[in-house]
């Protein structure tokens, strides 16, 4: 795959970076001393509010993103990671126009929407027609064949706030299937209330794939107040009769791509250990939970194992590109890199409030390995668990290949209150908790990286 390098940019951010190129600065040589210099760390801080401030919003397959492509690498390279570069690759882009909403009846008042990724677009004068409420995704999907037929659909399916998360999976599948489902019922349109768990006024948007063989149609997320305000509207038993008006085109064959950068080790036959983010976000706030902090976490982390000296097994950053509209980075990295062996994947895309759990899911007989990280990752209020570790997106390939993966898991509480809003700024962003991630990280990544075992995947 042909690889590009950094521009004009490189040289412009060499002079504004005040951390230290990799080989300067006292060196951590032990868990404890890498451990306390993650929570002391300022380059993690650094790469979120540079990215968030000097790039914001990076839309997959925009010129934003190529921006930020360009930033990171010039980032890295200052930083003194060794094989910098951009992997770029094609892919389609959405691109989102005016969106609008208004009940024209009974009670006329505008509501607040986000389009979802790949939402088919009405005429520049929008679309009429009365709504049909659905209280779950599951009474949409019983709802009889063609019974929506010129109608709105309404799914009004509420998520509730996990520590782990692991609602998101349930509560998702509204804006991820339901599209498709009230396209097949015969609807010429569908709201949804936001997959999140705040109640300020701003949708969250988000991505949804179109099933095979279902006709496109205009697909939004409304604000959790207005979702909860139609829901009381519609409770009054008149009907409602709504006005929706979501612009969007779609763009074939644009350049989009990832960054990668490595801290070199000693013994190439042990395999590589990836740690990775992803760079694009919704186009709404300026991505820095998600995933300008997950970068900043890695890249730090790397750094401290890179000061204690050369680890036994390479460290490869994917900063994937594209992610949020369905992982074409991971993708591209696996068509590209598949074929090498790699001895762990993992991943930070969770925001940047503090890691309290250890997942893993590792070769059989390496329970040496998951006890030497438990009790390094101990002192930070870290505990094992026995759940198996997953992956996220941007690795998913490589944990379908049968990679070995390590999850970190962040404290999700909050998460959902800022995921894919325009909330996501940087403000939001914990600076204590983000160096106890970095701290985890880089314990993590020390003891995998310089770990005996054999791990590689061929």
């Amino acid at each position: 795959m042909q690889k590009i390098r950094s521009g004009t940019l490189a040289a412009l951010l060499l002079g504004s970076i005040v951390t230290p190129a990799l080989p300067l600065g006292a060196a951590p040589t032990d868990v404890a001393m890498i451990r306390d210099a993650g929570l002391k760390d300022e380059v993690a801080w650094q790469f979120v509010e540079g990215l968030s401030t000097e790039v914001g919003p990076r839309p997959a397959g925009t010129p934003q993103e190529a921006r930020a492509r360009e930033w990171a690498i010039a980032r890295l390279t200052a930083l003194g990671f060794t094989n910098v570069r951009a992997e770029p690759y094609l892919m389609p882009v959405w691109q989102r126009g005016r969106e609008e909403a208004r009940i024209l009846s009974p009670f006329p008042q505008n509501l607040v929407v986000a389009g979802l990724g790949n939402s088919a677009s009405t005429p520049s004068s929008g679309i009429e027609g009365e709504l049909v409420y659905f209280p779950t995704l599951a009474s949409l999907e019983a709802a009889p064949e063609a019974s929506l037929k010129g109608k709105i659909a309404f799914v009004d399916h509420a998520m509730q706030a996990t520590q782990d998360g692991s609602s998101y999976g349930y509560f998702g599948a509204t804006r991820r299937q339901g599209p498709s489902v009230a396209s097949r019922k015969g609807a010429s349109a569908i709201l949804i209330r936001s997959i999140g768990t705040d109640h300020h006024r701003q949708p969250h948007s988000g991505v949804q794939m179109w099933a095979d063989g279902v006709r496109p149609i205009p697909a939004a997320a409304l604000s959790i107040p207005d979702a909860e305000q139609l829901a009381r509207i519609l409770a009054r038993g008149k009907p409602v009769r709504l006005r929706l008006t979501l612009l969007s085109r779609m763009l074939k064959d644009q350049p989009s791509g990832n960054v990668l950068a490595e801290i070199p080790g000693s013994d190439p036959e042990a395999g590589v250990v990836v740690a990775a983010c992803h760079l694009d976000s919704w186009d709404q706030g300026t991505g820095a939970i998600d995933d300008a902090s997950g970068c900043g976490i890695i890249t730090a982390a790397a750094l401290l194992v890179g000061k204690a000296g050369a680890p036994r097994r390479t460290i490869r950053l994917l900063m994937a590109g594209a992610e949020e509209v369905g992982g074409n980075g991971a993708r591209a990295y696996f068509d590209a890199h598949g074929k090498e062996p790699h001895a762990m994947a993992m991943e930070s895309d969770f925001g940047a409030d503090r890691v309290w759990r250890i997942d893993f899911k590792l070769p059989e007989g390496h329970d040496a390995l998951a006890r030497r990280l438990s009790t390094g990752l101990a002192p930070l209020g870290i505990a094992a668990s026995r759940s198996a570790a997953g992956g996220g997106a941007d690795i998913e390939p490589l944990v379908k290949a049968g990679v070995p993966v390590v999850d970190l898991q962040q404290d999700g509480t909050r998460y959902f209150d800022i995921h894919h809003t325009s909330d996501d700024t940087l403000d939001k962003i914990d600076k204590a908790q983000l160096q106890q991630n970095v701290a985890a990280w880089a314990v993590a990544l020390f003891e995998i990286a310089n770990a005996p075992e054999t791990l590689a995947v061929k």
